[in-house]
């Protein structure tokens, strides 16, 4: 691509595509905004920019769509941020709620040759530490079939495959709780008041809320 992009255009098509993986039309100014903490008319603006570079196409009140070229940067970038999570929590040995900001830096970098041989020396790894796909090296993305714990039956055993929400706080909660990728866990009784769960998890039982469920991705273990 003829024309260098800034980091924060970077991190708009990195906005647009993951809000993309839950939307099949186009992706309104106000989620963007919201994705990225920041107004919208700031968002207008950049998308008038990211346009112009063919990245994205916009219809005014149809919304936002990476265009080929946009789609394949903003998963470079992913590409890039989730090997470095990886790389951090399996090679430094940081805890999964500390690697974020840090793979915010590193995913800029601008080298195919770095991230193949990162990806190489990693074991080819097909999920980073909080359980999202990543993408390998043609753009290829192996999604998960997977639903929310809240969406589980009671007695029925699943795996805690992912989260919804990667926020440093609720990561650190789920690491106060013993929750994490790869647990098992079971719902034990559902609180018809408020929702509330208590779960076994790995055979240790603790209470979670509804919003705490709704924000882990588990797939049933079959039996």
């Amino acid at each position: 691509m003829k024309n260098e992009l800034t980091y924060t255009e970077e991190n708009y098509l990195k906005a647009i595509f993951s809000l993309s993986t839950k939307e099949t039309k186009g992706i309104s100014t106000n989620d963007i905004a919201e994705k990225l903490d920041t107004k919208p008319s700031s968002v207008t603006d950049m998308i008038k920019k990211l346009a112009e570079k063919k990245l994205v196409n916009y219809k005014k009140y149809q919304g936002v769509l990476l265009s080929k070229e946009g789609r394949k940067t903003a998963v470079s970038i992913v590409r890039n941020h989730r090997l470095w999570e990886v790389f951090l929590v399996d090679k430094l040995d940081f805890d999964w709620d500390e690697v974020h900001e840090l793979a915010e830096q590193l995913e800029h970098i601008k080298s195919t040759q770095l991230t193949e041989r990162l990806d190489e020396f990693l074991g080819f790894p097909t999920h980073d530490p909080h359980g999202d796909p990543i993408p390998d090296k043609n753009g290829n993305i192996e999604h998960k079939s997977t639903i929310q714990l809240s969406s589980v039956a009671l007695e029925v055993e699943s795996v805690v495959v992912g989260v919804k929400d990667s926020s440093s706080d609720f990561l650190k909660y789920l690491n106060k709780k013993g929750i994490g990728i790869g647990n098992t866990i079971k719902i034990i009784h559902k609180e018809t008041f408020d929702k509330s769960l208590e779960i076994l998890i790995d055979n240790k039982a603790t209470l979670i809320t509804e919003e705490v469920a709704k924000n882990l991705f588990v797939k049933e273990i079959k039996v």
